[in-house]
């Protein structure tokens, strides 16, 4: 008897994850078409010159079990070895988060504490309004919630929204704040709240050096993080697939996906030579954009799920890597920063995030002399950022981080770029009508929408790999029902800062 196959489209976290969850509870042997050449999507780790790029910075923290153990079973924690080598420096290391915010050319603890530097780099006024505010939106709230402003200034007054939240967030997705809906704040920044952020505070004053999985994500002092960066861990499940018979296949961009029967699917895919592929299975779990899903299932789409798949928004990511001097990066600095990464919340340049990579691990930087940086920019396929050409936008992400005076152009050492399209699925456009193609793609029940783009849902790591786990679930229980999956990361316990459901 032939074994069921599930064709399984990206290789990022959703699609390795449930590769290999159906390799170990089931029988369906999966095959991964993958678009590039590499693992992890997203989350991969690029080398160049010895040096580690993590895409976006990933923390390994979850309020997952599931997930934690999940990790823990391929790269084991540094306190569970007792000091011994791992084979292949396959290990999670313990790490403390810090992160902080630069607003008018001052640093800002992020998150936000209520001490003599945030009193004296506010101002007395400043904060004043800050409070008055956040007092006047408690006693009357905005009733329709239906904006990211409103999200914002319902949780933390319009003053404090104006002054850290609106300029970086419009900088994140190019489009005003009143133009996304609030669903992307209750998904990203949770239960997060001033009083939440005063009682971590102060519960964290008292429980120094402690950690656990009730508390909000935006929150947490402590994470784990890979040796050499995300990518090492993908990288080991991907070799891991392959032992157990799984099959990877890499540089195949999915050109049609066809029912023949109604648990029989074909997917035909294209190499960059040209070079067409056909693959036939039971199952298909798709990893990739929505807008390319349902353009690839074809014309027997109804046109409005087609016009409304064309509608969604995505938006880009460019990562420079930037290798300096560490003695002058310091001295500019007057200190060796300790954050992993920097908010930049200045209106006059056009870096959103900056990256200490030595800080969330020493092993990504080759020479510990050195900083390794990585500056965040974001922007839409196409438009003037997207089309520079590397050597002109390396030089303009100099020129801005000289004119933040973070580095001199004598301490720059070495430089690379890094695109990424499509790494954040958008909360506006016709977003508001995805509904609709939830529920044409739900009808296919051998044909499971999981991950980030998969989902068009900003998922973290966790929650797109929880969203492959539970489709395997599903697939074992016999539920046809996808419910389980598209509340996954929206469940008001989970907001609350209780640990998920197993």
């Amino acid at each position: 008897m032939c074994k069921k196959i599930a064709i399984i489209v990206g290789a990022g976290p959703a699609g390795l994850t449930a590769a290999y969850e159906l390799l170990k509870r089931t029988d369906i042997l999966p095959v991964i078409l993958e678009k590039s050449n590499v693992v992890g999507g997203i989350s991969r780790t690029v080398d160049y010159k010895g040096n580690k790029i993590d895409i976006g910075g990933h923390r390994f923290f979850s309020k997952s079990k599931r997930v934690t153990a999940w990790w823990e079973n391929f790269l084991p924690h540094e306190d569970a070895l007792n000091n011994a080598q791992h084979p292949n420096n396959l290990i999670m290391l313990k790490r403390e988060r810090h992160s902080r915010i630069l607003y008018l050319r001052r640093f800002f603890d992020y998150p936000l504490r209520l001490n003599f530097k945030t009193v004296k780099n506010l101002g007395v006024i400043r904060l004043i309004a800050i409070f008055t505010s956040y007092a006047f939106v408690k006693i009357s709230p905005r009733k329709n919630e239906n904006t990211l402003e409103d999200f914002f200034i319902n949780r933390f007054g319009i003053v404090l929204y104006r002054t850290f939240f609106k300029d970086y967030t419009e900088k994140v997705w190019g489009v005003p704040c009143n133009q996304i809906t609030a669903e992307w704040g209750a998904q990203r920044i949770k239960g997060l709240s001033i009083s939440k952020t005063m009682a971590h505070a102060i519960s964290n004053f008292f429980n120094k050096g402690k950690t656990n999985a009730k508390v909000e994500t935006s929150l947490i002092n402590q994470f784990m993080y890979p040796k050499h960066g995300p990518g090492q861990l993908w990288e080991e499940v991907a070799n891991q697939v392959q032992k157990l018979t799984g099959t990877i296949i890499f540089d195949q961009t999915v050109q049609s996906i066809e029912w023949l029967a109604e648990n029989q699917v074909e997917v035909k895919s294209i190499d960059s030579n040209g070079k067409t592929a056909v693959y036939q299975g039971t199952f298909v779990f798709s990893t990739m954009p929505v807008k390319g899903l349902i353009k690839a299932m074809g014309a027997k789409v109804p046109n409005e799920i087609s016009r409304i798949a064309e509608g969604l928004v995505y938006r880009d990511f460019i990562t420079v890597g930037l290798l300096v001097d560490g003695k002058v990066f310091e001295n500019l600095l007057g200190t060796m920063p300790k954050d992993n990464w920097i908010y930049i919340q200045e209106n006059d340049v056009a870096i959103g995030r900056l990256q200490l990579f030595n800080n969330w691990s020493p092993y990504l930087v080759a020479d510990s002399k050195h900083m390794w940086l990585g500056l965040e920019y974001f922007c839409n396929e196409g438009d003037g950022l997207w089309q520079k050409k590397d050597e002109d936008f390396i030089a303009f992400a100099v020129a801005e981080l000289q004119k933040l005076k973070f580095v001199t152009c004598e301490a720059v050492l070495d430089a690379t770029i890094i695109r990424e399209p499509k790494a954040y699925p958008a909360y506006f456009g016709t977003y508001n009508e995805f509904d609709k193609i939830r529920q044409y793609t739900d009808r296919f029940k051998n044909m499971y929408l999981i991950g980030r783009n998969g989902m068009h849902k900003y998922n973290n790591q966790d929650h797109s790999m929880l969203t492959a786990m539970v489709a395997v679930d599903n697939i074992i229980n016999g539920i046809d029902d996808k419910n389980n999956l598209w509340t996954l990361n929206t469940e008001k316990s989970y907001h609350e800062t209780q640990e998920e459901p197993k």
